[in-house]
């Protein structure tokens, strides 16, 4: 007997599959980017959390990593490249062109390398957009290749995460700090975020009826139009589109890593063809003719679903939780997650200033000159950078630090011993080192409270940021015996 497989094929849907391949590809590469630069200094065999710590607390069955079998910041950065590689060849789509078998284990691998980094990541790989990114890329394996036609489960499945990312981050700010109730986040929001971008500035001072405005917008976009994902097309599509408007919004706005483009991304599997063809008409990535998905293709992508589904209870019953979780995993493979972000907004924006001085005696007399991180704030001369998509790990764990000292157990002291020792790699993810021909004498770290400009000091002064001394963070500190 002969069983008829389904009929799953979404023709109508290669836009979206073209999207939903080079931006993950995209991202994937920018992602494998950062670890080839960064992890080594952050978490490394001599980094600030050194991976051995990570290694030595957990299994491969809690943590799934090929780094258990062993690590070495060699071994790290041919991961990195490996991925960086595969990424691109995906991103340039001739990876695609490969028989179905081959695309699926380019995607496998640079989901199975990447999760490899993340899970032995620590402090430094905790952000919420790390699941995102393995998770979107997890379903992109049975996204198909360029000879067979999108399976519309898949689609919905994106979508399905779509609707997770945006549902979750608008019900932990509706049940969260009450300054968005009552439509006044964004009053503060703009100056007070982990790293603003060069235009926040510009964000903060719009007209205060304007921030009530772009509150409102936000819970239409998270608590309303992710419904729409799911409706008859052209509903989906008017959602989607709406949706990726107000992630835009985040990336003109600020530094979010890859969050809204990962977000950006998924969104686009709820956008069909005959949309697209109709406001710009013609289709992007839409092949002349796609021959039929394999049964075995059509199978694994139905028993996807139907982990997908099964796992999905715990992220769904941790939304309708009155405890929601803002970012969490049930699962060692990040396959089905939760999110949200910005439950709580700040009202005033700290910084932790590092300085250092090459004299010995701490006293009135020693000179204290800055370290320039990349990213976060310092100079109040210098106007903030767009990064995002880049991450810059250190800069966005340090906006941390005047929230709780907590966030910085286990990295922040051996920073400043990197810093004192003079360490190459702990430098170099700073933008300045004001001790280029031999390393201070003692280190300290101060409180600032950090306040945008107004217009009027801006043109006075050049100065985008105000600052004054809350006091010291961390007292002066020095080597011992040399180490």
């Amino acid at each position: 007997m002969v069983i008829a497989m389904p009929d799953l094929a979404a023709a109508d849907y290669q836009f979206a599959r073209f999207v939903l391949e080079r931006g993950l590809a995209a991202l994937y590469a920018i992602a494998f980017l950062v670890s080839f630069v960064q992890f080594p200094a952050l978490a490394g065999e001599r980094g600030l959390e050194p991976v051995r710590r990570t290694l030595a607390l957990t299994t491969f069955r809690q943590a799934p990593s090929l780094f258990h079998v062993a690590y070495s910041d060699r071994l790290l950065r041919t991961v990195a490249a490996t991925g960086v590689v595969i990424a691109m060849g995906l991103l340039l789509g001739f990876l695609q062109q490969l028989p179905l078998p081959l695309t699926m284990v380019a995607w496998f691998a640079l989901w199975a390398l990447y999760s490899s980094i993340v899970n032995v990541g620590g402090t430094f790989y905790s952000f919420g957009w790390e699941t995102l990114l393995l998770e979107a890329g997890f379903l992109a394996i049975f996204l198909g290749n360029a000879h067979t036609p999108p399976l519309f489960p898949v689609l919905v499945l994106f979508r399905w995460l779509a609707f997770r990312v945006e549902f979750g981050a608008g019900l932990i700010k509706l049940r969260g700090d009450p300054c968005w109730r009552d439509l006044t986040c964004m009053n503060w929001h703009h100056e007070t975020q982990p790293m603003p971008n060069p235009l926040s500035w510009f964000f903060h001072h719009l007209p205060r009826p304007i921030h009530r405005v772009e509150v409102l917008g936000n819970f239409a976009a998270q608590l309303v139009l992710p419904f729409g994902l799911f409706l008859p097309q052209p509903g989906a599509s008017i959602a989607a589109a709406l949706m990726i408007g107000t992630q835009l919004y985040l990336v003109v706005s600020g530094n979010y890593a890859w969050l809204n483009w990962v977000t950006i991304v998924a969104l686009a599997a709820a956008i069909d063809d005959t949309t697209v063809d109709a406001v710009f008409g013609f289709v992007p990535g839409a092949a002349a003719t796609l021959g039929p998905a394999p049964a075995w293709f059509i199978v694994a992508v139905l028993a996807l679903t139907g982990v997908v589904v099964v796992l999905s209870w715990f992220p769904v019953r941790n939304l309708l939780s009155p405890d929601q979780k803002m970012n969490a995993s049930f699962d060692p493979f990040r396959l089905v997650n939760t999110y949200g972000a910005f439950g709580s907004v700040s009202r005033e924006r700290y910084e932790v200033v590092v300085e250092g001085t090459a004299t010995a005696d701490p006293g009135p007399d020693a000179a204290w000159l800055e370290y320039e991180f990349k990213g976060k704030p310092g100079d109040p001369r210098r106007i903030p950078r767009q990064f995002a998509p880049y991450h810059l790990r250190l800069d966005w764990l340090m906006w941390f630090l005047p929230l709780s000292r907590a966030y910085g157990e286990g990295w922040f002291l051996p920073f400043l011993t990197g810093l004192l020792q003079g360490d190459r790699a702990v430098l170099g993810l700073l933008q300045h080192n004001p001790f280029a021909d031999q390393p201070p004498a003692l280190v300290r770290a101060r409180l600032y409270r950090y306040r945008y400009t107004s217009w009027r000091e801006l043109r006075a002064s050049g100065r985008w940021w105000n600052r004054e001394l809350v006091g010291d963070f961390l007292g002066p500190v020095r080597l011992r015996d040399g180490r």
